[in-house]
């Protein structure tokens, strides 16, 4: 069940928030240009400066946000296959993570992961390209905290399609068994590739699981920005201070499809005209509520652009690994 407001950010945590959420964006239109080239008119998925498969993260940005802002470099955090919006709250360097995505030498891991598997020991950041991986690895890490006596919390960011796994309940039953620092974000967009919600899973709302665990859930609705920073610093407070592990349900949207070339067919015309950009409306409320000037918003925005450009020439420029580089660093 959602709950009042009671924790409301700064002035400066609003800010950084949708900082991060126009550098995210910028980013993601950006890398979608980009892997499309050599792609077009007939597309191959093993053309271009990136090869493979691409998911983007348009719509998602208030989830990463809102639980980063309140997270350090010691907590872990474990995303999805779409990852670069929760990386880049993270804080994750965009050069080294650009140039992993264009399987550079300078990339974090010499290009021998790719957009799905990027990794910051820094930063302990991962991502895994399988899916509902990250349940089990952030529970993993949060009982490492534990052990060690670590004041670290460790944050799992999953999609409403991967909770329906057995992966889902047995990580949470230990997490609740254990009494461990860990939170759970479940990314609602409705859609599991082309499978709605409401056709995948028994309940409206997976945080009422929290239920079976005897842990808290919350459903933050709307991909409220506001919401998701209270509910996330309720659950993340609450695992510092040893009372265990949470779960958050964020109602959120996928402005694109499932991955770059998907022309979403199988979504309802209704509920692609009722999409709004979170981007957009934030940006409106920080206006009207005086927290930035358009002037600022105009600033942030070219500030934006302009990491993103140089990202992407640091990548561009960036070696491309010799063949050998294939054997090199396998187990560290």
């Amino acid at each position: 069940m959602m709950k009042s407001n009671e924790h409301q950010p700064s002035e400066d945590e609003l800010k950084w928030m949708y900082e991060n959420m126009l550098i995210s964006r910028k980013y993601e239109e950006r890398i979608g240009e980009a892997y499309l080239e050599g792609k077009v008119p007939v597309f191959n998925m093993t053309k271009g400066p990136i090869p493979g498969e691409m998911h983007l993260s348009n719509g998602q940005e208030p989830c990463a946000v809102g639980v980063c802002v309140h997270l350090n470099d010691q907590d872990c955090v474990v995303a999805t296959h779409r990852p670069h919006h929760i990386a880049i709250a993270k804080g994750v360097d965009l050069n080294a993570m650009t140039a992993e995505i264009y399987g550079r030498t300078d990339g974090l891991s010499r290009g021998k992961g790719g957009h799905m598997h990027l990794f910051d020991q820094q930063k302990n950041f991962s991502c895994s390209g399988i899916v509902g991986q990250s349940i089990g690895l952030a529970v993993g890490q949060a009982l490492a905290a534990k052990l060690q006596g670590s004041n670290a919390v460790a944050i799992a960011f999953t999609g409403e399609g991967a909770v329906n796994q057995g992966l889902f309940h047995e990580s949470l039953n230990l997490a609740a068994v254990w009494n461990l620092p860990f939170v759970c974000i479940i990314e609602d967009n409705k859609w599991g590739v082309s499978v709605s919600k409401e056709t995948s899973t028994a309940i409206p709302r997976n945080s009422d699981r929290a239920q079976a665990y005897g842990i808290p859930g919350e459903y933050v609705e709307n991909n409220d920005v506001w919401g998701i920073y209270s509910a996330a610093k309720r659950a993340i407070e609450r695992a510092r201070a040893g009372e265990g592990p949470s779960i958050i349900e964020i109602e959120t949207i996928r402005m694109a499809g499932h991955f770059v070339g998907d022309q979403e067919t199988y979504v309802p015309k209704a509920e692609l005209e009722a999409r709004q950009d979170p981007i957009t409306v934030m940006g409106d409320r920080l206006i009207k509520e005086n927290v930035l000037t358009a002037d600022e918003v105009a600033a942030m925005v070219l500030n934006a652009e302009k990491k993103v450009k140089d990202a992407v020439e640091f990548a561009s420029n960036s070696p491309i690994p010799e063949g050998n580089e294939a054997l090199k660093n396998i187990f560290v």
